[in-house]
């Protein structure tokens, strides 16, 4: 088993997802088997009670496990089925230590973060790594995994330490995923905060085997060979991903970079020189992806527009289906409340741009969400799509005001509504 962790600085929120996506998207169209796991140094058991707000979406997959959203960007650009085992949590960890020592399993030893909590981690990782993922069911061959320093992390960063001795140095490889950031005032790209985050990670015990550095703008190659001397790595070794009108073009960026053919010398990976088939096809989509012409919008009317990540999977729904048909999607997030009375009261400019939004619309979505806040807002933008024959679509939450609407303005029910909202209610259609 080959392991490659990928860890973040500087910031949250830098693109590791993605970039651990991307590159198993390139080692599986060698041929090999890749599986993921993520690690989220929270201390909640899993992603299921988040407010969308802290961390975006929670996915579910198909055994039923709420998951961090990064677990969504594994399974779909690699096409496997993780698992709720595949998101290991700080709670989690915790959690199985402690059973573990109320059982009496560690024999009246002292129970610590080192050795029992980052054995703990290690014995996880190893497990999990084994459980197929593909259809085939055959093991894996590569685990990609994700952390970053936060300090509730530092347990699983020296759990990583000492593992990286473990598996053996030919079967470990560590990439560090960093900030450059270009001040506008001098227009400059700063190496700065890569420096001080890698030193920061050697002075934890892992020396990264890649730096990849994310951007705004395409990075200069002096920058580069700056990063290379500083950090004490190959140039060859520094791999730039600036910011790009779609994710799917990430994995070609990194294979321009010759990312394939380091893999193959640093892990020993039995892959051909030759980009596959599976490689040339994404390459075409990636394409297809920034030459569409044709536009579709839809209007996502929904209470967490605040936040594009609260509705990931609606999202990812939609740009799949658009990209499938040739079209562009532009999406635009209405917050249904301002579709209210109360908004047009009290900021008229906000109400009458909301519905400007929803007018000039193709289509209508209205995702899940709880609670009766901006409730009547999605019902009245329900009622419009029937009425004006627009194209609709209610998941979850909306799928069920929908049949309220319908009750009310069609069966002339004035007070159906959902138990959720009013218990009392006379007609309770959902």
């Amino acid at each position: 088993m080959k392991y490659i962790l990928v860890t973040g600085g500087v910031i949250s929120g830098i693109g590791k997802g993605i970039i651990a996506s991307s590159i198993g998207t390139i080692l599986k169209s060698c041929g090999l088997r890749v599986t993921a796991i993520k690690i989220d140094p929270y201390i909640n058991i899993d992603a299921g009670t988040f407010s969308p707000y802290e961390h975006g979406e929670v996915f579910v997959l198909n055994d039923g496990g709420e998951v961090d959203l990064d677990l969504g960007n594994y399974e779909r650009f690699l096409d496997i089925n993780l698992y709720k085992n595949n998101n290991i949590t700080t709670g989690k960890i915790y959690q199985h230590v402690i059973n573990k020592e109320r059982h009496g399993d560690y024999l009246g030893k002292t129970v610590q973060v080192v050795p029992h909590i980052t054995d703990a981690v290690q014995e996880w990782v190893m497990n999990q790594a084994k459980v197929p993922v593909d259809d085939d069911r055959k093991e894996p061959q590569i685990c990609l995994g994700g952390t970053i320093g936060d300090i509730e992390g530092m347990p699983f960063v020296e759990a990583f330490r000492q593992f990286q001795f473990k598996a053996k140095r030919e079967n470990f490889c560590n990439i560090h995923v960093s900030l450059v950031p270009q001040p506008n005032a001098t227009g400059e790209q700063k190496t700065k905060p890569t420096q001080n985050s890698v030193r920061a990670l050697r002075g934890l015990g892992l020396s990264p085997d890649l730096i990849v550095c994310r951007s705004a703008k395409p990075i200069e190659m002096a920058v580069k060979e700056k990063i290379s001397m500083f950090c004490h790595v190959e140039p060859e070794q520094v791999i730039f991903i600036h910011d790009v009108s779609s994710t799917y073009r990430v994995p070609i960026l990194l294979e321009e970079q010759g990312i394939t053919k380091y893999f193959k010398q640093r892990l020993n990976l039995p892959i051909d020189d030759q980009p596959s088939d599976l490689l040339m096809k994404w390459k075409k989509m990636a394409c297809r992806y920034e030459r569409l012409l044709k536009v579709c919008s839809i209007a996502l009317v929904g209470k967490y527009t605040k936040l594009s990540d609260c509705y990931a999977s609606v999202f990812k729904a939609l740009e799949h289906s658009a990209l499938a048909i040739n079209y562009k999607l532009d999406l635009m997030y209405i917050d249904s409340t301002e579709l209210e009375h109360s908004t047009e009261v009290e900021n008229s400019v906000k109400y009458h741009q909301a519905w400007h939004k929803l007018c000039k619309a193709d289509g209508i979505l209205v995702p899940g969400g709880f609670g009766i806040r901006g409730t009547e807002g999605k019902l009245q933008a329900i009622s419009w799509a029937r009425s004006k024959k627009k194209p609709f679509l209610g998941v979850c939450l909306g799928m069920q005001l929908a049949v309220v609407e319908f009750a009310r303005n069609c069966l002339n029910w004035k007070d159906a509504n959902s138990t959720e909202f009013d218990p009392d209610t006379k007609n309770p259609v959902v």
